[in-house]
C-alpha cells in the first residue's frame, strides 16, 4: 500500500508544486513587472488564512501540552530551560552576525547619496508607535482582553493566557480531563482546516515571488549583492555549524532533519513568513518523536523568543549601515548595540516586515547609526526576509528536539522517523 502511494505523480507533490510556484513567480515578475507587483494579494490572502487559525491552534496546543503533563514542576522546568536556551542561542546569533559583517565589511565604500529619510518614515513611525522598551515589552505580554488578542493575532498575549489556562487545568487533575479531550478534538478540526488551506500554498508562493521581483527588480540584487551574500553566508554557517553542532551533541543529524521538514522550509521560502509553516511544523515534530506537551509549549514560545534569523539580520544590517556612512563603532559601542538588539529582537514577530520595523526601532535607540540609512536596504529587505524566516523556523525546530531529548520526552517511532512519512506529506498538504 505504501509503495503504491509513493508512485503518485510528481505534480501532486507539495514540494514540487511550491518550487514551480516560486519559479513561475520569478519569471512573471521579471517579464511582466507591473502585473507581477499586483500579485502580492495572493500571498496576503494565504497569510491571512494561516493567521486565522494560528491563535486558536497555539492556545489549544499549549493548554493540552501543559494540562496533560500534570506535573507543574515539570512544566516550569521545560519552560525555563527553553527560555534559557533561546536566550543563549539568539545572543550567539547576534554576535556571529556582528563578527561576520565586521570581517567582510559589505557596507564599506557604499554610495549613500540615494538614501532618503522620507523613504523610511513609515517604518520609524511604526517603530515609535509600537514601543520596544523593557516595560513596553512586558506590558505587551499581558493582554487587555484575551478575545481581542486572539482576534488581532497577537501571539505573545495569547501564549501568556494559554500558559495560565494550562497551569490551572493541570492543577485540577482528572476534573479537567473532559476539557483536554474537547480541546484535542478542536485541535484536530483546526489542523483539518490547515490541511485545506495548505492546498493553495503554491499559489501564495507564486504571488509573493512575482510581487518581489516585479516591484524591486532583479537589478537590486546586484547592487546590494554583497550585503545579501554576507547575510546568506552567515545564516548558512549558523545553521550548519552552530545548530549542526548542537544537533550532533544531542545525537541527530542536521541535514537529515532539514530534509524531513523540507515542505515547511519551502513554504516559508515562498511566503517569507515563518508563521505560515507553524501548524505543519508542530505536527511534523510530534511525528518525529517530540512529545506533544513539549511541542505545544516550546514551538509557540520560540516564535516570540527564538528568532535566530531575525537576530542575525538585525545585527548585520545595523553594522552595514554604520559602515556605509563611515561610522566607526568602538568595541564598547558594538557591545552596547548588541545589548539593545537582545531586547528589540524579542519584539519581532514571525511575520513579513516585522524585522524591518524592529531595525528602525533599534537605530532609533542607538543614535550613533543614522536611521535614514534604512533606505539603503529597503529594496532588498524582501529578499533577505526569506532567509531570516527560514533560519527562524529551523532554529525553533532544533530547539524543540533539543528540549525534548534533554527532558527524556523524545520517543521516535523508529529509524524511519527521519524520513517524511505519507502521513507527514498529507499534513503538509
Amino acid at each position: 500500500m505504501q509503495q503504491v502511494q509513493q508512485k503518485k505523480p510528481l505534480y501532486r507533490n507539495l514540494t514540487f508544486q511550491v518550487v514551480i510556484g516560486i519559479l513561475l513567480g520569478i519569471t512573471i515578475g521579471y517579464l511582466f513587472p507591473e502585473f507581477g507587483s499586483k500579485l502580492k494579494v495572493l500571498a496576503d490572502i494565504f497569510i491571512k488564512l494561516i493567521k486565522m487559525v494560528i491563535a486558536p491552534i497555539i492556545f489549544f496546543t499549549v493548554v493540552i501540552g501543559i494540562g496533560s503533563m500534570g506535573d507543574l514542576k515539570k512544566v516550569g522546568k521545560i519552560g525555563g530551560k527553553a527560555l534559557i536556551y533561546f536566550e543563549i542561542v539568539t545572543t550567539f546569533a547576534l554576535a556571529i552576525g556582528i563578527v561576520v559583517v565586521n570581517v567582510l565589511k559589505p557596507g564599506k565604500g557604499f554610495n549613500t547619496s540615494g538614501a532618503s529619510a522620507g523613504a523610511v518614515e513609515q517604518y520609524t513611525k511604526q517603530a515609535s508607535e509600537s514601543g520596544h522598551g523593557v516595560m513596553d515589552f512586558i506590558m505587551g505580554i499581558v493582554p487587555d482582553n484575551v478575545i481581542g488578542a486572539m482576534a488581532s493575532g497577537d501571539l505573545l498575549p495569547v501564549l501568556f493566557f494559554a500558559v495560565l489556562f494550562g497551569v490551572s487545568t493541570a492543577a485540577l487533575g482528572s476534573k479537567a480531563e473532559p476539557v483536554i479531550q474537547l480541546f484535542q478534538r478542536l485541535t484536530d478540526i483546526f489542523f483539518g482546516i490547515v490541511n485545506i488551506i495548505m492546498k493553495v500554498s503554491p499559489i501564495a508562493a507564486f504571488g509573493a515571488m512575482a510581487y518581489t521581483i516585479g516591484t524591486f527588480g532583479i537589478g537590486t540584487l546586484a547592487s546590494l549583492g554583497k550585503l545579501m551574500g554576507s547575510v546568506y553566508l552567515t545564516m548558512f554557517l549558523f545553521i550548519v555549524v552552530v545548530l549542526g553542532l548542537i544537533a550532533k551533541f544531542f545525537k541527530f543529524n542536521i541535514f537529515k532533519f532539514l530534509a524531513y521538514i523540507k515542505e515547511e522550509l519551502l513554504l516559508v521560502l515562498g511566503t517569507s513568513s515563518s508563521e505560515s509553516a507553524l501548524p505543519g511544523l508542530m505536527k511534523k515534530l510530534e511525528n518525529y518523536g517530540c512529545s506533544k506537551p513539549v511541542v505545544g509549549l516550546v514551538v509557540p514560545t520560540g516564535y516570540s523568543f527564538n528568532l535566530d534569523g531575525t537576530s542575525i539580520y538585525l545585527s548585520m544590517a545595523a553594522i552595514f549601515i554604520a559602515q556605509a556612512y563611515g561610522v566607526d563603532l568602538s568595541l564598547v559601542q558594538e557591545l552596547t548595540l548588541l545589548g539593545i538588539l537582545m531586547l528589540t529582537s524579542k519584539g519581532a514577530a514571525g511575520v513579513t516586515g516585522s524585522g524591518f520595523i524592529t531595525l528602525a526601532a533599534t537605530l532609533t535607540a542607538f543614535p550613533m547609526i543614522p536611521a535614514a540609512g534604512i533606505a539603503l536596504i529597503i529594496g532588498v529587505d524582501r529578499f533577505m526576509s526569506e532567509a531570516r524566516a527560514i533560519t527562524n523556523i529551523i532554529g525553533n525546530a532544533v530547539a524543540t528536539v533539543v528540549i525534548s531529548k534533554s527532558e527524556n520526552e523524545f520517543h521516535p517511532p523508529g529509524p524511519a522517523s527521519i524520513v517524511p512519512t505519507n502521513n507527514d506529506r498529507n499534513i503538509a498538504k
